[in-house]
């Protein structure tokens, strides 16, 4: 399965998610994650540090702008943008609804960071 992880910036929850995703699903799964609108090039300094945290490296992330190439790509859509992402027909989609953890610090990127990681173990169980 393809799953795409889509947010508004690609800077903080789409991130979060594909690195949970990847480490769970241990090559069983494809991810990528893209942004509705990335305003920046990286990961916000306090996912990394929270994702660090964890065991897993962010800091070589770069934002990407979800396309077409994208969405053709994906089997599965989560979107956590609160309506600023696509809903695609013909796709299993799931809108997960998280706070965004934009110009929080590390404590308060921490409970959300845990929250994605929770619901990417309910997906990879469910796929």
């Amino acid at each position: 399965m393809n799953v795409l992880f889509v947010c508004v910036g690609n800077s903080g929850r789409s991130v979060m998610a594909e690195r949970f995703f990847r480490r769970a699903a241990g090559g069983r799964h494809e991810s990528r994650s893209a942004g509705a609108d990335p305003h920046g090039s990286g990961a916000e300094p306090a996912v990394v540090e929270a994702l660090r945290e964890v065991g897993i490296d962010a800091s070589d992330h770069v934002q990407h702008r979800l396309d077409d190439d994208d969405l053709a790509w994906a089997d599965v859509v989560i979107a956590a943008c609160d309506g600023a992402c696509p809903v695609v027909a013909g796709k299993r989609y799931e809108n997960w609804g998280i706070a965004d953890p934009y110009g929080l610090d590390v404590d308060g990127v921490r409970p959300i960071r845990d929250e994605i990681a929770e619901r990417v173990n309910g997906l990879i169980a469910s796929l």
